[in-house]
């Protein structure tokens, strides 16, 4: 069992050796922290959307924005679409889970807003749909999926592909990376540095 331990921890840290070395991927999130700073400088919010686990890690980068990161400051309008409950159990059941965050993003989204979608395939149906959506309203889209970016590749305006069809090693850099962005963002829109 030790060995199937070491050989996990090894398959995490040789994707994240992938990324580490991915110079177009670094410039892929410096465009995106450039964006999200953009966007609050211009008063407007930026959303995030996932599934399941993916779900989890929208709602902690969210909160890593309206919240904290490092540093006491003020809050930054950012807000996790799935933790309304009872908004996203009527949609799912009167409409179609396929619609749950097109239609939140029809209703809150604004010219100049972020969305930002995690699905590890990329093919989440209703990440597509809330893309489209945010495409119609002049959102931009930031995708964070694996290796291929799935049909969200297309539907990106940033796309951070982790180089892996792993799910759990995905996820595992997807908050890395989510972190990292959230950190920049902090310290660029607030004129401050954790160092």
């Amino acid at each position: 069992m030790t060995d199937q331990i070491r050989n996990i921890i090894q398959a995490s840290i040789s994707v994240k050796q992938e990324v580490l070395a991915n110079a177009a991927m670094h410039q892929t999130i410096a465009g995106c922290v450039d964006v999200i700073v953009t966007a609050f400088k211009n008063g407007n919010k930026v959303l995030f959307c996932g599934n399941g686990g993916s779900a989890a890690d929208a709602q902690h980068l969210a909160a890593e924005f309206s919240g904290r990161f490092y540093v006491d400051r003020e809050a930054l309008p950012a807000e996790a679409l799935h933790v309304n409950t009872s908004y996203i159990t009527a949609v799912a059941n009167d409409y179609s889970y396929d619609v749950v965050y097109s239609r939140m993003v029809k209703g809150i989204g604004r010219k100049g807003d972020v969305l930002v979608g995690l699905s590890t395939s990329g093919n989440s149906i209703n990440i597509i749909n809330a893309f489209e959506t945010a495409r119609e309203k002049g959102m931009t889209t930031i995708g964070f999926t694996g290796t291929t970016g799935g049909k969200m590749k297309e539907l990106s305006d940033f796309l951070i592909n982790v180089p892996s069809t792993d799910t759990p090693r995905i996820q595992e850099s997807h908050i890395l990376l989510g972190h990292i962005v959230c950190q920049l963002v902090e310290e660029q829109y607030f004129g401050i540095s954790k160092s």
